[in-house]
């Protein structure tokens, strides 16, 4: 199992973070303590709660800044809770044991990773553009979101990214479930998360004072501060 580093004055409290950017400095400050650790750093955020939060952590600690567009795969009834996942690649993960017990059928769970896959790939021309994907086995790879809930978004990334060849990852997350904290630090170096709880049931939004969901608009602005327009 891999190391978790967390802040335990921070442990199962709500309301932690002004909002993702203080979240991402929060962050950038334990990374800071541990860049040794991680030679050639690569930042990959996933989309969209993660990209403040990278965007923070690039502007303290100057690491460079990726995308990884990862989407949860949700029931048309409830845009949250999310059963899978679809990444950049094509890869397609589904938690079955959840899909049993919300009694998603073959023709629901076919449409949601269709709509799933078609969000991939809108967000990909429309985040990325023409950029080539970086050589990630020159690089230590730290995926950043804005937390964990269930995971099923952050272990598609990790699974895609052992899949590429990346021996040196970590994950670094604001806020997450205890239970998920567990489970995705087996796989792999260090994960790094100051607020972890044990609350049941668990909300990401409510380790935030102000939270929203951004749009594809904000996502295209916050990018643009790291990236030349030409190149996205």
């Amino acid at each position: 199992m891999g190391r978790v580093i967390d802040l335990p004055a921070l442990r199962n409290r709500r309301g932690v973070f002004r909002d993702r950017t203080h979240a991402g400095r929060v962050l950038a400050e334990m990374l800071a303590l541990e860049a040794d650790r991680w030679p050639r750093p690569l930042l990959l955020a996933i989309p969209a709660g993660g990209v403040p939060v990278a965007l923070a952590i690039h502007q303290t600690l100057g690491w460079p800044l990726e995308i990884a567009v990862v989407s949860k795969i949700t029931p048309s009834w409830n845009t949250e809770l999310g059963y899978g996942a679809v990444a950049w690649d094509g890869t397609v993960l589904i938690n079955e044991a959840l899909v049993e017990h919300l009694g998603i059928s073959l023709e629901e769970m076919e449409e949601d990773v269709r709509r799933t896959t078609e969000k991939v790939r809108r967000r990909l021309a429309l985040l990325r553009g023409r950029r080539p994907w970086p050589d990630l086995s020159q690089h230590s790879v730290l995926l950043v979101d804005d937390g964990l809930a269930t995971g099923s978004t952050m272990r598609a990334a990790v699974s895609v990214l052992k899949k590429q060849g990346v021996s040196r990852l970590a994950i670094a997350v604001p806020t997450g479930h205890a239970e998920a904290v567990r489970r995705l630090a087996r796989e792999v170096d260090t994960l790094y998360c100051p607020n972890i709880r044990e609350e049941t049931p668990y909300a990401v939004a409510e380790a935030y004072q102000e939270w929203h969901d951004l749009s594809e608009e904000e996502l295209r602005a916050l990018l643009a501060t790291v990236w030349p327009s030409e190149e996205a």
